[in-house]
């Protein structure tokens, strides 16, 4: 079984946040491929379904960004899932928005989500699909701009990007992390 997870925050109001970026890829997921209904557990919000042959667990920590390791710790440990097959999928201030890179290991740069996993699960060595935002350019505007809500103007590549994620994820549920980013890449271009 392969864990993926989304980081974002729970409440209503952050739904449409640049944090939740995550959420928002692992719900366009779980919807395309036909995943079971979400439900409570682990600290979270579950959806069991099946990519590319391989079963997948699509895991929303409820816990708050901060804490999201409770959730990630608990479930990978309930369902003796290794680190190796644990993929999360957060917001990037680095890469422009609508790009994506991944790599497994690493640090959490500032990330408060992946600076939990990091300390819950023992190791830094999972799967990370880093989904840019953009950076405000200004240290002073990064926390407003990553608890903003994406605008009208950020569709235009929000949608084509979390679409092309859905679509190429039987590639990265096959292990197959580098043809699954020139797939993103090119259904972007061709929606584009």
């Amino acid at each position: 079984m392969l864990l993926w997870v989304g980081l974002g925050n729970p409440e209503a109001r952050m739904r449409r946040n640049r944090h939740n970026i995550g959420f928002m890829a692992v719900e366009v997921m779980a919807e395309r491929h036909g995943f079971g209904p979400w439900r409570q557990r682990f600290k979270g919000l579950i959806a069991e379904g099946e990519i590319g042959g391989e079963r997948v667990l699509a895991l929303k920590p409820q816990t708050y960004m901060n804490a999201s390791g409770e959730s990630v710790a608990a479930a990978a440990s309930f369902y003796k899932i290794a680190p190796l097959a644990i993929t999360v999928f957060h917001d990037e201030l680095d890469l422009a928005p609508g790009k994506i890179r991944i790599k497994r290991g690493g640090g959490a740069a500032g990330h408060n989500g992946l600076r939990s996993l990091d300390r819950l699960l023992g190791t830094p060595d999972y799967w990370r699909v880093r989904l840019g935002i953009g950076h405000p350019g200004d240290k002073e505007r990064v926390l407003p701009h990553v608890l903003g809500d994406f605008g009208r103007e950020d569709e235009a590549w929000l949608v084509p990007m979390l679409g092309a994620i859905a679509e190429a994820a039987p590639l990265l549920a096959a292990g197959q992390p580098e043809a699954f980013m020139t797939k993103v890449a090119l259904l972007q271009r061709e929606q584009g």
